[in-house]
């Protein structure tokens, strides 16, 4: 490591060309320590982003969180390198010890920009596509914003930098074609043209014209050729783009991966493997850096880019002078700017939740819409949308027009047949801060955006998703629309809270959790009626530790039925039916595991009758429910088209069935059973 203090050049010129220099061996010098990395797109696009860090972002790198800064997504998350180098040069909180532990464990500068582990990371990125995506939700919720409060208080851009890799990949075809319908004139997106992926030159799989494509989907749109060490050129590009507001702009960039490497320019080997200490030593000859030290980083470069890093706090401190000048302290308007921004309702929120009585009969979905519409005036972060099916399954907002180039300040969203793409653009929206998106689509296609909800779990990511038609219940569409699997494959997903309320009450309760959360919430909603159960109007509160007894609080039980969503009402009822042959049942509501398994170890047993038999109720999948229960009435195959109630009954989802295996499994844990 060496902050060399002696200026190395005197000419503003010089200066900035020895800065990109010294990008580049960082680029290649943090790979090579860590023997692993992707140093060739980081060094080819050095220049590129010395321009955007040092000439063209409104940012404050001491104040990484100011609501108004420009938003930068790196889509090719493969070079991490590139942002930890600009984020430790132009000030925020990342040392060049941090770059030195590129990749290592524990290390503050993973293999991918994860947005939780560092400040100045909008978004996590990794997987190809995703972060075109995100920045489609970050342009978005830039402008919902801005309609919302104004220019003064919100006026900032996207810059995304995309690869042919995100660009062959399905979700930012999705994504794109959503940005140009809606006309997102805040967003920049610049794809790396450098004709290389791992097997070899792009053209052994790729053949489609970029820019006609992205013109075709109503993008502002430029070839700019071979520019990538032009940095005027740059700047004047990205400015034009920046001027254009009534779509999004895509800049097509000509670089050479691995520049200016003798042996490794426009190789493949330039992509994914750190250069051999040789060939370190003769390019950074050619860059006129030091050969033989690593980590090169001259004071009078780091003084440049500390320089520009700062030089967003005048207008950082500028903007929170018009905040509270437009919006005082202690104002009814600030109290719900405030709100929009920590993504939490307004005190008392929870007290507009409507409640059912019993014998009622709704769909959870239809549910989950009246307990969204209620809500939606108190939580005024809330953005909801559907996959062409916002009205069924419950994310419509009555009254609310649709976000448009017309209706810039919609919170309503029609994302059309694009399941990824709204995924990726909700994690988007959620990051960028102030929007809370509650998306939905079917719940068997959950898994066409199951990529996205990763991220979103992993990124801690506010997301709600109204994931609806939630099993065979759903009937006559047959088992390529009937989820199975998918709870299981759901729940199996770390940070994801997955809720599959019983009834409406439940569904209300489920809403305000989610809203409560600061992670993502996936509801689990029906298609068909479901009766109101008795006493969820007085306990549904209970949902929030996962689980709760429902019928039958005395101890010492014979057998507990537990249930999830629709099969609670079969564990009643079978309850009822043990009942008159003197079996103690005690039916146990389970909506959310993960909740449940945050209580302590005397709640659960006090809820799961400490030691009696478990029954587990559940129209998908058995997978996992070993964890809870001893037997279970399941489904471990696909479904069948038919009538739901039918298709229901035959797979066994009866009050006769559940109380005959209930019965089963007495007489196998307790032989004295054997004579009942």
């Amino acid at each position: 490591m060496t902050e060399t203090t002696q200026p190395q050049v005197s000419g503003r010129q010089e200066l900035e060309q020895l800065g990109i220099n010294v990008i580049r061996g960082l680029a290649m010098d943090a790979p090579r320590k860590a023997n692993a990395g992707h140093p060739g797109t980081a060094m080819a696009l050095a220049p590129l982003a010395h321009v955007l860090w040092s000439r063209v972002m409104n940012y404050d790198a001491s104040d990484p969180d100011w609501p108004d800064r420009d938003r930068f997504v790196l889509s090719c998350g493969h070079a991490s390198v590139l942002l930890y180098s600009m984020l430790y040069l132009t000030g925020y909180d990342l040392s060049l010890e941090d770059l030195q532990q590129f990749r290592q464990f524990g290390s503050r500068t993973p293999g991918h920009p994860e947005s939780h582990e560092l400040k100045g990371v909008e978004v996590t990125t990794g997987p190809l596509g995703q972060g075109v995506a995100n920045a489609v939700g970050l342009a978005t919720a830039e402008r919902i914003l801005r309609a919302r409060y104004g220019s003064d208080l919100v006026d900032h851009y996207t810059f995304v930098l995309c690869s042919d890799g995100d660009l062959m990949e399905g979700i930012s075809h999705e994504a794109a074609s959503l940005a140009g319908h809606l006309g997102l004139g805040r967003l920049v997106c610049v794809y790396d043209d450098n004709h290389i992926t791992i097997d070899g030159p792009t053209e052994i799989a790729l053949g489609d014209d970029a820019v006609e494509r992205f013109d075709a989907y109503g993008w502002h749109t430029e070839d700019l050729g071979e520019v990538a060490n032009d940095t005027d050129a740059l700047e004047a590009a990205l400015r034009r783009a920046m001027a254009v507001e009534d779509r999004p702009s895509f800049l097509q960039l000509r670089s050479h991966i691995g520049w200016p490497s003798p042996k490794l320019t426009d190789s493949p080997k330039a992509h994914g493997s750190p250069f051999p200490p040789e060939e370190i030593k003769v390019t950074k000859e050619i860059l006129g850096l030091p050969a033989e030290e690593s980590f090169w980083v001259p004071q009078d470069v780091l003084s440049m880019y500390r320089e520009a890093g700062s030089r967003g706090r005048s207008r950082r401190d500028a903007w929170a002078g018009r905040l509270d000048s437009e919006l005082p302290a202690g104002s009814p308007e600030r109290e719900r700017w405030d709100s929009q921004w920590r993504v939490q309702g307004l005190a008392g929120f929870d007290k507009k939740l409507p409640v059912w009585g019993a014998g009622d009969k709704i769909a959870t979905r239809e549910a989950m819409k009246e307990c969204l519409n209620a809500v939606a005036s108190e939580v005024p972060a809330i953005v909801s949308g559907g996959a062409d099916l916002t009205g069924n399954t419950g994310t419509m907002l009555d009254g609310e027009p649709l976000q448009s180039r017309d209706e810039p300040g919609g919170r309503l969203i029609a994302y059309g047949v694009r399941e990824h793409a709204m995924g990726g653009a909700a994690v988007g929206m959620a990051r960028h801060g102030g929007i809370l998106p509650v998306i939905g689509t079917f719940f068997v296609f959950s898994d066409y955006m199951r990529g996205a909800v990763r991220l979103s779990a992993l990124s801690e990511a506010k997301v709600v998703y109204s994931w609806t038609h939630d099993s065979v219940g759903l009937g006559e569409d047959g088992p390529t629309h009937q989820p199975v699997e998918q709870l299981a494959a759901m729940r199996a997903m770390p940070n994801l809270w997955v809720v599959r309320p019983a009834d409406a009450n439940e569904t209300g309760q489920a809403l305000r959790v989610a809203i409560e959360h600061d992670g993502p919430t996936a509801l689990i909603l029906s298609r068909q009626s479901l009766p109101v159960l008795q006493g969820t109007a007085e306990k549904a509160q209970m949902l929030a530790r996962g689980a709760y007894v429902l019928v039958g609080e005395e101890d010492g039980p014979d057998v507990v039925l537990v249930g999830t969503g629709s099969e609670v009402q079969l564990c009643v009822a079978a309850a009822e039916l043990l009942g008159t042959e003197g079996i103690r049942a005690r039916v146990v509501s389970m909506p959310c595991w993960e909740l449940f398994e945050q209580q302590d170890e005397a709640y659960r047993r006090q809820v799961m009758g400490a030691g009696a038999p478990v029954l587990a109720v559940e129209a998908a999948s058995s997978f996992g429910w070993a964890r809870w229960a001893d037997a279970t009435v399941s489904i471990d195959h696909f479904g069948a088209s038919g009538p739901g109630a039918e298709v229901l009954a035959r797979f066994g989802f009866t009050a006769d069935n559940v109380a005959g295996k209930a019965r089963a499994l007495l007489r196998k844990t307790d032989p004295q059973e054997e004579n009942r």
